[in-house]
């Protein structure tokens, strides 16, 4: 197997999004929902991505590592393990709620999953902030006193980000994503989120949206206090590096290239600015063929056993997702 795949995204109405997917990345979106995610990549018995083009076309992510894991992911892959990884767009043009994922001990005894997630600021308003982690000093009783007063917006760590910026958000960090931003996340496969707090408002159903207060609160860190994201930069440089994965931002000027061999591990191409071609190595030592283009928003996935070149047509952002394969 020495194909990039490629797969078919999953849009999911929201009532927090909107329609940034088709304005800012030139997707078309079925008509007059408000989307909020798009699920790129994603092993889950409810929802399965499916190839696009190339010799495994319309085959499920799921069958395809049932039938060729250790191409896709290396020899030591195990037999019927799902895809660890799910990638998404989140178009926020509302405030999200105030939420937390629970860490693996509390996951376990509340029956969900834990869930690390990294987030990358494709565009950002004016003004527009994150929520993760708690003000310093606060408190698991003025936290629950601040529920019932309304008052859980001072209790929070909110700072302002812009285009490029990231931040890495563990499971148990209490976090909300503000109103206007456009954010590529890359985590943990897993769906387990505990809304804490919804800011007042009602789903599409018109009435409230369902609270699971006493989970939100046995699985925040109750010590994570400000933390802060990793700023945009004109260079490359690693972004995230945790126990579930590590994503490089790789630079690239106009008519460079990345060289990303095989027989390494798998790894998960994101193109955030710009456009590249991908080149298929032919092991002759001769200059690759130049191959598909992947243009803004496009999420990839690089077999194992595949060697590819990826050359920028412009300057080119990349996001370079490694060491998920355990």
């Amino acid at each position: 197997m020495r194909d990039l795949l490629r797969f078919e995204p999953i849009y999911q109405e929201r009532v927090w999004g909107g329609r940034a997917l088709e304005s800012a990345l030139g997707r078309s979106l079925p008509s007059g929902a408000p989307i909020g995610e798009s699920w790129e990549i994603v092993d889950r018995t409810e929802a399965q991505s499916i190839v696009v083009g190339g010799p495994f076309n319309g085959q499920s992510l799921r069958s395809l590592l049932a039938q060729h894991g250790a191409d896709v992911m290396g020899p030591r892959w195990p037999a019927g393990k799902p895809f660890p990884l799910l990638v998404k767009w989140l178009d926020c043009r509302e405030r999200l709620s105030l939420q937390v994922h629970p860490p693996a001990a509390v996951a376990a005894e509340l029956r969900g999953e834990p869930k690390t997630e990294n987030w990358y600021i494709a565009h950002s308003a004016p003004e527009a902030h994150l929520i993760v982690g708690l003000t310093r000093g606060v408190t698991r009783a003025q936290f629950e006193r601040a529920i019932g007063d309304n008052t859980v917006e001072a209790c929070v760590h909110h700072f302002r980000v812009a285009a490029g910026d990231s931040i890495l958000v563990r499971s148990g960090q209490v976090h909300a994503i503000d109103a206007g931003i456009l954010i590529l996340e890359i985590q943990q496969n897993s769906d387990t989120t505990y809304r804490v707090y919804d800011w007042g408002r009602v789903g599409l159903d018109g009435l409230p949206r369902q609270l699971h207060v006493g989970q939100s609160l046995r699985s925040i860190d109750w010590n994570d206090f400000e933390p802060t994201p990793v700023r945009a930069t004109p260079t490359s440089g690693m972004i995230a590096d945790c126990p579930e994965f590590a994503i490089r931002r790789v630079v690239l000027g106009a008519g460079e290239r990345l060289h990303l061999r095989a027989g390494e591990q798998p790894r998960l191409v994101s193109v955030v600015s710009g456009t590249v071609r991908t080149c298929l190595e032919n092991g002759t030592g001769s200059r690759p063929a130049v191959g598909q283009k992947v243009v803004r928003g496009e999420n990839l996935l690089l077999p194992y056993c595949g060697a590819f070149t990826l050359s920028a047509e412009s300057m080119a952002i990349l996001l370079i997702t490694e060491n998920f394969s355990g």
